[in-house]
């Protein structure tokens, strides 16, 4: 499915679905959303790039194999877990921060804990995307 319309328009429907997925990701703690949705939005993003331009180009812009990206997340949500803990809090209780820079907005560590979901998400979903689109891809050769 490499026609020329789907490849001139697989960029920007990629932008649009990764500013969409860092909207649901961030909306997510006050409203339906989140890390597990906009995981799923980016890495259906991903893929949809893969079908367009080929696995060896996706590979290429995202720098790293995906797993690192799951692994990194895995590692963001269990620190924002235990960050509760090291102030003497249970596991899993919010601690908010309130910055003085850019009109003093909230960060919460879960926020920290959505971040680390997306990236677990994105991770795992797209090196099973890209994998099968590889494999799919050398059936047609």
């Amino acid at each position: 499915m490499r026609t020329v319309i789907f490849r001139v328009m697989a960029p920007y429907l990629t932008s649009l679905m990764f500013l969409f997925s860092l909207f649901v990701l961030l909306r997510g703690h006050n409203e339906p959303g989140g890390g597990f949705i906009g995981g799923l939005i980016s890495a259906s993003a991903i893929a949809v790039y893969g079908m367009a331009v080929g696995v060896e180009s996706v590979r290429r812009a995202l720098h790293f194999h995906p797993i690192a990206y799951a692994g990194f997340g895995l590692i963001m949500a269990t620190l924002a877990g235990f960050a509760s803990i090291f102030l003497g809090y249970p596991f899993m209780t919010g601690l908010w921060w309130f910055p003085q820079f850019l009109g003093e907005p909230p960060i919460s560590t879960a926020l920290f804990f959505d971040i680390g979901v997306y990236l677990v998400i994105v991770g795992s979903i797209s090196s099973i995307a890209l994998s099968l689109e590889e494999r799919l891809s050398l059936i047609h050769i």
